[in-house]
């Protein structure tokens, strides 16, 4: 019988969960703290770890990395409100399996967990990769048009054009590549794009989340080690550098390598050799190495944080990944995509999105990226009965989401302030803020000039709420806040 953790100081929600996995087969353990989490762990040690992202003594990614320094192949899975959903990708970098968001559903959560226990150790296989291709009919008044191959999506609009012709380019040589860009934007993907268009092809790609290895495991996992040579190393072990020779290696987010793994990197690099941990014996390396992060790993260097000689090694060429929220014509071709894959998981035929979760996902920023919107489809595809996803089947929070930004209406000036606009979809939108009592007063004139600057900076940003915060010089939750005050004023 597989064996389960579940951490979460809810008490009721452990019960529960509990209480329902249990009745499906699994034997399961509660903790409601980190610290009696990881004593139950050791006890005895689960196939897979349910532990909540918010602890009343530690917080998830703290007490994931200290599983992971126990259980580097440990598949945990992170439960979470909705509002933490990038705090939970973070996570995920940091090597949790996968996250399901509260109010936890039966079904998606016995679906994560059979999935986690199945593919146990293999957290990075690739599930999205814009290249080029048209196989597929354009939705109706989206002009994205593409195919996939049950793996991968394949489109070239806009910025990944230039970089399908950048990877068509690069991957026939041996050169290093630094990809660039946000998590869950597909950096993965390219990279693994490059090793299967290259001559490389038929050898391993071996990816490693470098921000999942603790400092001292680290030269273990990279290189391997020999028997005896440290407390607990009963047998050798073949590092991942050592399983790529003769293919690829992917490190990703490479500038959390501490200083001293770095230099035994930089070695590899020049020389193409290595030695195992606690070993004398040279090893001969034929490896392609490209590496991602999702900061600027120049200005890394400038910081101190990334050796600068080991930058330029890497530095022969490099590509940036977009956001999903600057590929707004691929949303929709995405959408459609994970919405196939969860039909197949979930054994559903719903045939698409209704006309206004199309527009909403449109205009969402997708902080998350790839990632949160192939987990809010899945759990979309979950709660749908009918042929189409509906505005229902979203978290709530998403759809709301949509609320702060501006009231869709149309109508006359009734003393009140109306500005009329429209969006890149070329859907009309009004926002009104009613005048103070006073027309005159101080708090009225600073209103309406605060009112008009965020006004001017959307419009500016083409309503991007993210470039607009830059252009303001505030972040994006406060630009929210105040576009929330707005509404409140024409409201109340």
């Amino acid at each position: 019988m597989e064996h389960l953790l579940i951490i979460d100081d809810d008490v009721d929600m452990c019960k529960l969960l509990s209480r329902f996995l249990t009745k499906n087969g699994y034997e399961v353990a509660q903790a409601h703290s980190g610290k009696r989490g990881l004593e139950a762990m050791d006890a005895q040690v689960p196939d897979a770890i349910l532990c909540d992202f918010r602890l009343q003594d530690t917080d998830g990614k703290t007490l994931l990395l200290k599983i992971k320094e126990k259980y580097p192949a440990m598949p945990v899975i992170i439960i979470t409100g909705y509002s933490d959903v990038k705090m939970a990708v973070d996570v995920m970098k940091h090597g949790a399996f996968d996250y399901v968001t509260k109010p936890l559903f039966p079904e998606e959560i016995l679906l994560t967990i059979k999935k986690a226990i199945s593919t146990k150790g293999d957290y990075n296989s690739a599930d999205i990769l814009p290249v080029k291709d048209t196989n597929k009919a354009p939705r109706p008044g989206n002009s994205a048009a593409g195919k996939h191959s049950g793996k991968y999506i394949f489109t070239s609009h806009g910025a990944f054009g230039d970089i399908l012709k950048q990877i068509k380019l690069v991957a026939p040589t041996n050169y290093s590549v630094i990809i660039y860009g946000e998590s869950g934007s597909g950096k993965e993907s390219v990279a693994q794009h490059i090793h299967e268009q290259s001559k490389r092809s038929n050898k391993p790609f071996v990816a490693i989340d470098c921000g999942a290895l603790s400092k001292d495991l680290a030269g273990s996992e990279l290189f391997g080690h020999e028997k005896g040579a440290f407390t607990g190393a009963l047998n050798e072990k073949t590092g991942s550098l050592e399983v790529a020779n003769g293919g690829t290696v992917f490190l990703d987010e490479v500038a959390n390598l501490s200083y001293d793994i770095q230099v035994s990197l930089l070695r590899v690099v020049q020389e193409r050799k290595m030695r195992r941990v606690g070993g004398n014996k040279e090893i001969e390396l034929d490896i392609r190495i490209i590496v991602a992060s999702n900061e600027l790993l120049y200005d890394a260097a400038q910081k101190g944080k990334f050796r600068e000689d080991l930058y330029h090694r890497f530095n022969e060429f490099s590509i940036t990944v977009p956001p999903l929220r600057e590929r707004k014509m691929d949303i929709m071709l995405f959408a459609d995509f994970f919405l196939e894959k969860a039909n197949a998981e979930l054994n559903k035929d719903t045939i698409g999105f209704a006309p206004a979760v199309v527009e909403l996902f449109k205009t969402y920023d997708w902080p998350g990226n790839l990632r949160e919107l192939k987990n809010v489809i899945k759990r979309a595809a979950l709660l749908t009965e009918g042929e189409t996803v509906e505005l229902t089947a979203l978290p709530f929070e998403l759809v709301n989401h949509s609320k702060l930004l501006f009231d869709i209406h149309a109508g006359a000036d009734n003393g009140s302030r109306q500005t009329n606009y429209n969006n890149e979809g070329g859907n009309a939108f009004t926002y009104r803020q009613q005048p103070a009592v006073n027309g005159h007063s101080l708090k009225s004139v600073s209103i309406d000039a605060e009112y008009e600057t965020i006004v001017q900076a959307l419009k500016q940003a083409n309503y991007n709420k993210s470039k607009a915060a830059k252009i303001l010089n505030v972040d994006r939750k406060t630009l929210y806040n105040k576009m929330r005050q707005y509404k409140e004023f024409n409201e109340g």
